[in-house]
């Protein structure tokens, strides 16, 4: 079929509107038809995403979620103003341990202790980035005999190179310090929010009206500051201090920033705020345990971490899934019948309450230290510093015990623990 002629006073060269919805259709402009499907696919697979059975229980809708008679709800794009809050939180951080935390540990007495570095060996270097950081003794004999070096200096090169790359004790206070000023700070905040909130009181009131329960002033802030310092703590996941569950504080950060942002999403804003607020109430006083820890104040350290254990298992293990969970898991069944969002919010829970298990565990070992005979308390997620040599380590034996104040052999009894 040829295209019609030109209309009088027109040359044909004209520039032509857009191709209507029927114009993709046309068998001859082909080149449209691609666009269109993509198109066509992009906005269905967009419609299924947020379709409305998926997200709430039967007979409620997005629509539900539409400001109006005077009533302000969440909106998917207020979770942008997280990011430039979170470049601020690491801005801020910055200056808070120049000005802050530096001047605290001097005051404290942090100190580090000077290190040994381990001489330059080719051979020896090229074998601990690309084997092993702790070759076994077969490996430390063959190495021996490949770089003329003694058994003994070998396994003395490969003590000093490890240490090299722990972080200063300097460094792990300044970053204990900048969390234990935040969640301090935001544990009394949302403490503040919360205190005369019927749902803090009684946890199933946090499903009335739902899902067309305004939103206040103070939880919009409370939501964005602590997501905000969420994301901020995976932007510098690559400078702090990294432990040996650092593949958990992974996976709890990531499930936290999703269960967060999500529970914005679908307005799920009472059991959010409950959730943060359980999780702060422990982690500011095992900040402090850590900084009383590498200030050598070891009886001070030792009464911190006993309180933060009985918060963390009370918080963690008791008032989370006894009441938060079960608010959130069983006494909805009653209400509504399940949907996706239901399994999806739940499956996240769970996440998070078998992180903390994990880490109970780990504090427990820690505990059991505590019992008499037991002069040292270490995390046990915690690499601490090797001596430069055997005769170093045995000469500390005998100096294992310390006093409020200093410790006298320069080791630290709780190193960088860290749960959440």
């Amino acid at each position: 079929m040829n295209p019609p002629p030109p209309s009088p006073g027109t040359t044909g060269t004209e520039e032509q509107p857009p191709p209507s919805r029927h114009t993709y259709w046309n068998s001859s402009l082909p080149r449209y038809l691609p666009a269109y499907r993509h198109q066509s696919m992009l906005s269905r697979l967009n419609e299924m995403i947020w379709a409305d059975w998926l997200w709430f229980p039967e007979g409620h809708t997005w629509a539900d979620l539409e400001d109006g008679d005077g009533k302000v709800y969440p909106k998917p794009f207020d979770l942008w103003a997280t990011i430039p809050i979170a470049l601020c939180f690491l801005v801020v951080r910055q200056v808070f341990e120049r000005i802050v935390a530096t001047p605290l540990a001097s005051l404290l007495g942090v100190h580090d202790s000077k290190r040994v570095y381990a001489p330059a060996n080719p051979i020896l270097e090229a074998y601990f980035l690309s084997s092993s950081k702790e070759p076994s003794q077969s490996s430390v004999v063959g190495l021996s005999k490949q770089t003329d070096l003694s058994v003994r200096q070998v396994e003395r090169w490969f003590r000093q190179r490890r240490n090299q790359d722990r972080p200063s004790k300097l460094k792990k206070f300044r970053e204990a310090s900048w969390r234990f000023t935040f969640y301090l700070l935001a544990f009394f905040a949302g403490l503040a929010v919360l205190i005369d909130k019927p749902w803090f009181h009684d946890v199933k009131k946090m499903w009335k009206d739902f899902p067309k329960m305004s939103l206040l002033p103070s939880q919009y802030w409370y939501y964005m500051i602590e997501l905000g310092f969420y994301i901020s703590l995976i932007f510098s996941v690559a400078t702090d201090v990294k432990r040996k569950d650092f593949k958990e504080q992974i996976v709890h950060h990531i499930a936290t920033i999703v269960l967060i942002s999500f529970s914005w999403l679908v307005n799920y804003i009472r059991g959010g705020t409950l959730i943060m607020l359980v999780h702060d109430a422990a982690d500011y006083l095992m900040e402090s345990a850590k900084m009383f820890n590498y200030a050598g104040w070891r009886r001070t350290c030792n009464f911190m971490f006993t309180m933060f254990a009985a918060m963390f298992f009370i918080t963690r293990l008791i008032i989370l899934p006894f009441w938060i969970i079960h608010a959130t898991m069983i006494y909805p069944l009653s209400l509504y019948p399940t949907f996706f969002g239901y399994y999806f919010f739940n499956g996240l829970m769970l996440v998070l309450q078998a992180l903390h298990i994990f880490w109970a565990c780990l504090i427990l070992r820690v505990a059991i230290k505590f019992l008499p005979g037991n002069n040292i308390v270490e995390d046990e997620r915690s690499d601490r510093e090797e001596p430069e040599s055997e005769d170093e380590g045995e000469a500390q034996e005998p100096n294992a015990k310390a006093q409020n104040g200093h410790v006298q052999n320069g080791h630290t009894p709780l190193n960088n623990n860290k749960t959440h």
